[in-house]
């Protein structure tokens, strides 16, 4: 029974703080209307989570707090929503047709084949395959950085040919 007063008695400081928690919310969101509705959620969000309140502790600090962690979540959540969108996000295909990575491959394999013999084979071997740059250098007899060289020099090349 002495815990309905108490909330009764934390309730009305609440509505005591309304006018506090308006203003607080007018620093957040410029619109009246957006901050009256951080309010309300304010309000809706300390209600449902009295029991969590400890007395004795200052209620418009808790309330502010509420205020802000409303404000930041929803910021959060507008950040990534996207609003007002040409077309229906559903309408677009997920991947592009594979008639499309069909003629893909086939340019870079056509590219691949026009470059010069010790480029393709560094690319294949390095970027490929997988191979780590000093187990090329053994297979190929040369240094690591002549293979990075070869390796970076056909990607140069491989890019102005599909660009």
């Amino acid at each position: 029974m002495t815990d309905i007063p108490a909330n009764d008695r934390v309730r009305a400081q609440m509505i005591e703080l309304i006018p506090a928690l308006r203003s607080f919310a007018r620093r957040f969101e410029h619109s009246p209307t957006n901050a009256e509705d951080l309010v309300q959620e304010t309000l809706l969000r300390a209600l449902a989570n009295l029991d969590k309140f400890k007395e004795g502790t200052s209620l418009k600090s808790w309330m502010f707090t509420i205020l802000r962690n409303t404000f930041c979540t929803k910021f959060g959540r507008a950040k990534r929503e996207v609003v007002g969108l040409d077309e229906c996000v559903s309408a677009r295909s997920a991947i592009s047709a594979p008639q499309e990575w069909g003629i893909a491959a086939q340019e870079f394999h056509k590219a691949m084949l026009g470059l010069p013999k010790h480029y393709r084979e560094a690319f294949d071997l390095i970027l490929l395959q997988g191979q780590s740059y000093q187990d090329v250098a053994q297979r190929i007899g040369c240094p690591v950085g002549t293979v990075k060289s070869r390796v970076n020099r056909a990607r140069s090349q491989l890019s102005e040919q599909l660009n």
